[in-house]
């Protein structure tokens, strides 16, 4: 299937590496003017260097409402509106630790980031959206939002936060043209999850009847798909990228 993007403006949080990296170049391929969001200057410039469609960078800390309204309100001004949001932003937090022992200002972290991150971006730009009657919007979610992973409480009650705000906005948002859904991946291969300890990686990779992880590239694709105007049927939907293990 050839997926046809023109004219269309996108907004991609986390760009600066990993997944959010990965979408941006496959969306910039496909012609997509995109704004790119991070708090990494450089690796939104090592990112916007291998683009092949217009593009700006954003300094933003999505964790601060009034920045991310601001930075919105700009993309709307330098493009002329916002056809497609992906939320890739995320951390992981402390990793490993039973429940009991979780830090509340860790887990506080976790969820500013990885929650109320990606409703203050879709609070700001589904307005836009409205106004053409079209839109895509796609919350990076996870596998552990699911089914949870043992020794990341903060990780898995964020990301099952991001699957509960996926589905209340894809309905509430049915019959104006925008769809809202999530992607739950298992364990894809990126910096953040280099940077937790093995023991965790391998307690996760053992759940997937694949027994390996994702990569970049079959994430990238599967996000791209969701946020086409192809995929115009499904909203408040959380797509399977697991390699097997999601049992719902």
């Amino acid at each position: 299937m050839k997926l046809e993007f023109k004219d269309q403006i996108g907004i991609i949080t986390g760009a600066a590496s990993g997944l959010g990296q990965a979408i941006a170049l496959k969306l910039s391929a496909k012609g997509v003017k995109l704004a790119l969001i991070d708090r990494d200057k450089s690796g939104l410039e090592i990112t916007q260097s291998q683009l092949t469609s217009e593009s700006e960078l954003y300094l933003v800390d999505i964790t601060v409402e009034d920045d991310v309204a601001e930075a919105i309100n700009k993309v709307n001004e330098r493009f002329g509106g916002v056809d497609i949001l992906v939320n890739c932003a995320g951390v992981v937090g402390k990793t490993n630790i039973m429940s009991h022992e979780v830090d509340a200002d860790n887990m506080r972290f976790v969820f500013d980031v990885n929650f109320m991150g990606s409703f203050y971006t879709s609070k700001y730009a589904i307005p836009y959206m409205l106004k053409n009657n079209y839109g895509r919007v796609l919350h990076i979610a996870s596998i552990s939002g699911k089914e949870g992973n043992a020794g990341m409480l903060a990780y898995s009650a964020s990301k099952a936060a991001v699957i509960g705000m996926t589905k209340v906005q894809g309905k509430e948002y049915a019959e104006s043209g925008i769809t809202v859904n999530a992607l739950a991946p298992a364990v894809i291969r990126t910096a953040m999850v280099e940077g937790l300890p093995e023991q965790q990686v391998k307690y996760m990779t053992d759940k997937i009847p694949m027994k390996r992880c994702g990569t970049l590239e079959e994430a990238a694709n599967t996000a791209t798909f969701i946020v086409s105007p192809e995929a115009s049927f499904s909203t408040a939907f959380t797509f399977d990228l697991s390699g097997g293990r999601a049992t719902y």
